[in-house]
Order: structure tokens, then C-alpha cells, then sequence
């Protein structure tokens, strides 16, 4: 039986960061938050991560997240996402600077990824728990299409104390399948009410342990061809607004709501954390800290 693959989205450079924030280490061996991901997948029963970056900073990426830095224990690749990278007889306008999306992003790698799959941030902590209960779904799919599933988090738990954040806000019926994910902008806790602004400015409370996607999918090969399908519809639309992204949940939403594909809602009792602030940094390298002193994690990763 063939294993998932992990495949991580590391082609942003972190603008609220400030840095390559991917390729920062924060355990106490100068592990990076994806190293604490492979480690987890690699657990969890995942054969290969595939890395999808940028050829800007390809060759210093490679020489840090090789396969000889995780000690032959998963197959690594890497995929290019460059903003060219658009089907004909699109043409790229050259104003454009900001990415196509993360499920641009997803795309790149379908030449690499031919078994389930997950897909996760480069700069995100999701947990030992997550991953078990992703690659549990992605092994029982194999040779499947159309079935997929996403992690949920509480909301309340994945809230920065440095600022707002967006989330994707997950509804589910009573089988625990995705009915629709809206992205919310500036979500943060307000005199200890949560709070998002709506399109038209106000700020609307939501419920602390409402259900939110952060980026952690699963999907069988299939989605690769569904996307290509939309993104030429996309680009048709979209194509001279220089600031569209062509989003996971714009396509995941489509696929659900058109029955083409259902997505199991997984929950995990694995805490959510990330490095969206540079101010984040520290609290990171706290709880990574206090996972390795309660025995999650070894010190050093990969000796």
C-alpha cells in the first residue's frame, strides 16, 4: 500500500515576518517549524514531502531541507511556483508581484504527487495528534476520488495576541462533512469577545469554538485535474486584477457545493500555534520548548 505524501506550501517569504521565516529555527537544535511537521508526518506513516518553493531562494532551501537532513527516513522533492507559471494563452500582467494563491500552489506539485495527499503552512505547528488522524484518512482513501478531509481547530485557539489574523470559518452537517468555509478577515479578541470585520466594516462576534481550517487538507490525486479545470475558469475572470488569489477554499467550496466531492471535517485535540508576527517568536520557541520537556518531541530532531 502506497504511503500519503506531505506536500508544504514555503514559497512565501513572510512580509509581516520580515524574513524567510520557513528557514528559521526555533527548537533547540535550529529545527524549523516544518521540520517539526516532517518529523510528525514521518509518525504518522507519510512516505515523501514535497516542498513548494520559489527559484529565488531555491538552491540555499535545498541545501538546508535535504533528504540527507532528515536521515533517509522520507523522500524529498520540490516544486517551483513562479508567477508565470499560468496556462496559455494567458499572459502573466507584468504588474502583477503577489502570488496566485495557495492552490496555485497545490498545483505545481502535480507532476510529483500520484498517491493521497496533505497539504500543509511551512510556518505553522499543527501537531503530533493531526497528523496521525490525517494520514489515518489519507491511507484509508487510496485509489479513491473525491474524497477528501481538512483538520479543524477552534477558532479561540489559533488567535495571535500581536494582531488580527484570517481564518477560514468551517460549517459541517451532521456527518461531520464540509458545507462551506468563508475566509474571515481581522479576526482578533476584543474585550474578550471574538470579532471579525465584515464586508462592510462592522465588527461581528463569533463563537470561540467555532471550527476553522488552517490550511490542513487531505486530497487523492483527482483534485490536481478539478483544479486545473477551475484555474482556467479563474484566470478567465481574473486575469487583469493583479491582487485575485486563487485560494484552497475557493475550490474545495465549488467541489462540495456542486457534489462533485465531499471533505470530512477531522478534528484533533493537537494545539494549533504559528509564527505570523515577529513577535510570535519567542512564545513558539516557549511551547516548542514545553513540548520536548513533556516528552512529544526529542531535543534534537534529527541526529
Amino acid at each position: 500500500m502506497s504511503k500519503p505524501t506531505l506536500l508544504i506550501l514555503a514559497a512565501g517569504m513572510g512580509s509581516r515576518y520580515g524574513s524567510l521565516k520557513q528557514m528559521d529555527g526555533l527548537g533547540p537544535g535550529g529545527e524549523t517549524i516544518m521540520d517539526y511537521s516532517v518529523y510528525d508526518a514521518i509518525r504518522a506513516g507519510f512516505g515523501k514531502v514535497v516542498f513548494v518553493i520559489r527559484n529565488s531562494f531555491a538552491d540555499d532551501f535545498k541545501a538546508v531541507f535535504s533528504a540527507e537532513r532528515y536521515k533517509g527516513k522520507i523522500e524529498v522533492e520540490y516544486v517551483m511556483q513562479e508567477l508565470d507559471m499560468i496556462p496559455a494563452p494567458f499572459k502573466l500582467n507584468h504588474e502583477r508581484t503577489k502570488p496566485w494563491g495557495t492552490n496555485h500552489a497545490v498545483m505545481m506539485a502535480a507532476g510529483v504527487i500520484k498517491e493521497p495527499f496533505a497539504v500543509i503552512n511551512a510556518d505553522d505547528y499543527y501537531g503530533r495528534h493531526a497528523f496521525e488522524v490525517l494520514g489515518k484518512f489519507l491511507t484509508g482513501v487510496a485509489g479513491k476520488q473525491n474524497d477528501y478531509c481538512m483538520v479543524g481547530y477552534q477558532l479561540g485557539k489559533t488567535l495571535s495576541e500581536l494582531g488580527a489574523v484570517s481564518r477560514g470559518v468551517c460549517s459541517a452537517d451532521v456527518n461531520g462533512y464540509l458545507t462551506t468555509v468563508v475566509e474571515r478577515t481581522h479576526i482578533e479578541r476584543i474585550n474578550g469577545t471574538i470579532q471579525f470585520k465584515d464586508e462592510n466594516g462592522n465588527m461581528v462576534p463569533v463563537d470561540d469554538k467555532a471550527i476553522v481550517s488552517m490550511n490542513m487538507w487531505g486530497f487523492t490525486p483527482d483534485y490536481f485535474e478539478h483544479s486545473d479545470k477551475m484555474f482556467v475558469d479563474f484566470l478567465k475572470s481574473n486575469s487583469d486584477n493583479i491582487k485575485a488569489e486563487f485560494f484552497i477554499p475557493l475550490v474545495v467550496n465549488h467541489l462540495v457545493a456542486s457534489g462533485t466531492a465531499k471533505l470530512k471535517v477531522l478534528t484533533t485535540d493537537s494545539e494549533w500555534f504559528g509564527v505570523t508576527y515577529q513577535g510570535d517568536r519567542p512564545k513558539v520557541v516557549e511551547k516548542l520548548n514545553a513540548l520536548i520537556a513533556k516528552g512529544e518531541y526529542p531535543e534534537k530532531l534529527w541526529v
